[in-house]
């Protein structure tokens, strides 16, 4: 089977929401500025569009997976509602102790994504705000990374301060 479809992975906290440590209610969901006009920008350059999560929270019992799951649906529908369609969210429930082969840097998530849709990964980005997101994003074999930080990832294709950079970056 021939995988022709491109794709951007991104990371959910610090890349579409702002990291507020184990973000889990709506009333804490702040969306990144610039995150609507970006992810627009990709899919009218025919990419589809993935979440992949760690939700360690999850698994250290902070919140549940229906929790999760209904601030997903929430999340999705904001999405939606702006013209903007998320093809699936991936995420990890694991504790990192659980050592699991979903968890990034592992990559678990993303051959699953590979798999059910037909994923062209040398042609795919990963962008990410930790180094754990690049090293899962080269570990699957997708050779783009970007790295929205303050800082920056040795490790990373390229490294921005905000989302809204990577359409610089990010141009077919």
């Amino acid at each position: 089977m021939l995988n022709t479809n491109k794709a951007i992975f991104l990371d959910r906290d610090g890349i579409i929401n702002k990291d507020y440590s184990y973000v889990h209610k709506k009333e804490n969901f702040d969306f990144c500025d610039g995150i609507f006009e970006t992810l627009q920008h990709f899919l009218d350059l025919d990419y589809q569009l993935f979440i992949v999560t760690n939700q360690s929270g999850i698994g250290r019992g902070y919140y549940s997976e229906k929790e999760f799951e209904e601030l997903t649906a929430w999340m999705l529908e904001s999405f939606t509602c702006r013209g903007i369609k998320i093809t699936k969210v991936y995420h990890c429930p694991h504790s990192p102790e659980a050592n699991c082969n979903c968890r990034k840097p592992k990559t678990g998530m993303f051959k699953q994504a590979q798999k059910e849709f037909e994923i062209d990964m040398k042609n795919s980005w990963m962008i990410g705000d930790k180094k754990s997101d690049i090293e899962a994003g080269k570990n699957a074999g997708i050779p783009n990374t970007i790295f929205v930080n303050s800082s920056t990832c040795r490790g990373a294709s390229y490294s921005v301060k905000e989302i809204l950079d990577t359409i610089l970056i990010i141009k077919q």
